[in-house]
């Protein structure tokens, strides 16, 4: 006897419900859930930014220099993430959470290709300092870049490669201290009010510095999801029981303020 095939509403509830429990605790983007279009369509993001002006003055003298802030459009393309999950009536039979499990992982598979983009994002800051070590003087650097008016009131974060975790801890020594709240996968401990993390996405003897503004992910509200079952497979996946679940999710990561963002490379 077949088994009942889930329902779309219930594996795409599942699908959903995964990546909002990850996203809601994301500290790393801006989650804009309403994206409207299609793969393909272009739209237009706004980029924020400002120019430099401080400068030393002697008795007397003024600026030469001002700070100007405006905006350039960029365009971006919206993508269309999509994943398959095949099982047979059996496994379904067997253990029902076999289903279960494979929707579920198909929800980390999406957020691990927006985490992707989102990086990519990341590295077209336009900030930049080339410190000579990853020591506290450099991360303090970075941040006085960002000319933030309330820093400590900030979540300021840096991603380091696992190549330069070692040279990072050497530099900081004492300066690096661990703090509980920020605890999560791949934190090395804060510098600076900086949140240090590693991941494997980042470039040997580059870290970025940022907060949550600089880069914003735009969803599309849902999550689709659509199977083949005993109602509508194949005459082939009919005489193997076997049932394909897709599951799609329509996004667009984008840099929105390049203020919010800067990249430190070491100096040769």
């Amino acid at each position: 006897m077949p088994n009942t095939p889930y329902a779309n509403f219930f594996l795409s509830n599942e699908v959903e419900d995964q990546l909002t429990s990850k996203l809601d605790l994301e500290r790393f983007v801006t989650v804009d859930r309403g994206l409207d279009g299609t793969p393909g369509m272009k739209r237009v993001i706004n980029r924020y930014s400002a120019t430099n002006g401080t400068e030393i003055l002697g008795v007397g003298e003024g600026n030469t220099e001002t700070i100007t802030a405006g905006f350039t459009p960029h365009e971006y393309e919206i993508k269309l993430a999509q994943n398959r999950f095949v099982y047979q009536d059996e496994e379904a039979m067997t253990d029902p959470l076999i289903v279960v499990t494979g929707v579920r992982h198909g929800a980390v598979d999406l957020y691990n290709t927006f985490q992707d983009d989102i990086y990519a994002e990341y590295e077209k800051a336009t900030l930049k300092t080339t410190p000579q070590f990853f020591d506290f003087d450099a991360f303090v650097d970075a941040v006085a870049l960002m000319n933030l008016e309330n820093p400590e009131d900030q979540e300021i974060f840096a991603f380091v490669s696992p190549a330069d975790k070692a040279k990072v801890r050497k530099a900081l020594k004492d300066d690096l201290k661990y703090v509980e709240a920020f605890s999560r996968s791949g934190y090395i401990g804060t510098v600076a009010g900086v949140n240090l993390y590693t991941t494997k996405r980042a470039t040997d003897g580059k870290i970025i510095v940022a907060t949550r503004e600089a880069v914003k992910l735009f969803l599309k509200d849902g999550t689709e999801v659509e199977q083949s079952s005993i109602f509508n497979r194949s005459a082939a996946d009919a005489n193997t029981r076997t049932n394909t679940v897709y599951t799609r999710k329509y996004f667009l990561a984008a840099l929105v303020d390049d203020t919010k963002v800067v990249e430190m490379t070491l100096t040769a």
